[in-house]
This record gives C-alpha cells, structure tokens and sequence, in this order.
C-alpha cells in the first residue's frame, strides 16, 4: 500500500455542520465516495490516540489511527488544526488546538502509527484559527516560544499551524492557510457557533 491509497479531505462551511448534521454527512461521505459511518471521538483538546478497527464512537481522545482499509477516521474543528497522517499502511487523524499541541496529541498519534507498524510519512494540516486572529495570554504564548506572533490588531498571538508543522518535521507536511476567523469557515472564536468543518482521512 502507498500513501496514494490514503484519501485525505477537510470540509467547509459550505457542506454544512459535520459533527451535528446526518445528512450532510452523507452527501460529503458520497461525494468522497467513503462510508458514511466515520469512527469518531469525544474530543477532549488532550493528548492520547487510540486505534479503531471499524466506525463509530471510540471514546475520549484526540487522536485516531487504524490499519483497516475502508473505515474513514474523523475529527471535527472550529478553529483548532485537523491533521490527517498518511502512511504505507495505515492513516491517522488528530484535534490539535493549543492544549492538544501542548499535551502531545501529534507525538501520540505519531507514536501509535509507529506501533501498529504504520509509521506516518506525509501529514496534512486544514484549516484553523491563524495567527492573525488567535489572540493568547502570556501563558499560552510561552508554551509555543518559537512560533509566538501578532494579531492584526496588535496583541500576543500564536502560529498554530505552525508550532504543528515543527512537531511534523520529517514529514512531508502542507498546511492550508484559511484562517477560520476571518477567511471563512466554522469559527467558534469569531461566532460562538457549535457547528463543526471536518477532517477526514481513511485507506482507500
């Protein structure tokens, strides 16, 4: 298997609120030619990874790997990254906003697809809140030292995509540059909306 047969997709507002509406997810699931039963998470912005066999609910985490060709895997984000992790034989996805980049969530995905002898090669990072817009305290700024920055309005922010890309170094790594905020999509900073864009990736 190559990573050619990893399918990798981030939704937009456009297709609607992934995490709450069944029937757009299906149209996406068809469009994507992919089941339209995702294994899914209750994402709590921390650090742990698990593997799935099939779809579903498969507890509290942030990350999700498997090996099993045909079993899409699914994070929903509104602001926060949405990584999918591509290997030879196997595909990961993870929920990284600033506390899941801070408690390890890249590195455990990664070091479950290294166990499950899928070591991830390629990672593609989607759409989140960008430096332009995700104003921090002190105290959140001086977890990412190297990727500190500024909003546009003048107040401490941090590169998210960023901070995730350095994580990623030996990968093959492409980063969409939509800042949710303030170019377009699910925000939760911009609007308080509890509608969620989605990132997919799965074995084809």
């Amino acid at each position: 298997m190559s990573e050619a047969a990893v399918g990798i997709a981030f939704t937009d507002p456009d297709d609607g609120d992934m995490r709450g509406d069944v029937p757009a997810r299906g149209a996406v699931a068809e469009r994507l030619g992919i089941s339209p039963d995702w294994a899914t998470l209750t994402q709590v912005h921390g650090g742990r990874a698990l593997q799935v066999e099939r779809p579903g609910p498969a507890g509290e985490a942030d990350g999700l790997v498997t090996t099993r060709p045909g079993v899409p895997l699914v994070v929903f984000t509104a602001d926060c990254l949405g990584v999918v992790l591509g290997g030879s034989d196997g595909v990961g996805v993870a929920h990284a906003g600033w506390r899941g980049l801070a408690a390890g969530v890249l590195q455990a995905t990664i070091e479950l697809m290294d166990r499950v002898d899928a070591p991830p090669r390629t990672a593609a990072i989607g759409p989140a809140i960008g430096p332009c817009c995700f104003e921090v305290g002190e105290e959140v700024a001086e977890l990412f030292p190297d990727h500190v920055s500024t909003t546009t309005w003048g107040t401490i922010s941090v590169d998210l995509a960023g901070a995730a890309a350095e994580i990623l170094a030996g990968l093959e790594v492409s980063v969409d540059p939509l800042c949710t905020a303030c170019g377009g999509g699910f925000s939760h900073r911009a609007t308080g909306t509890s509608s969620r864009q989605a990132a997919l990736g799965w074995l084809r």
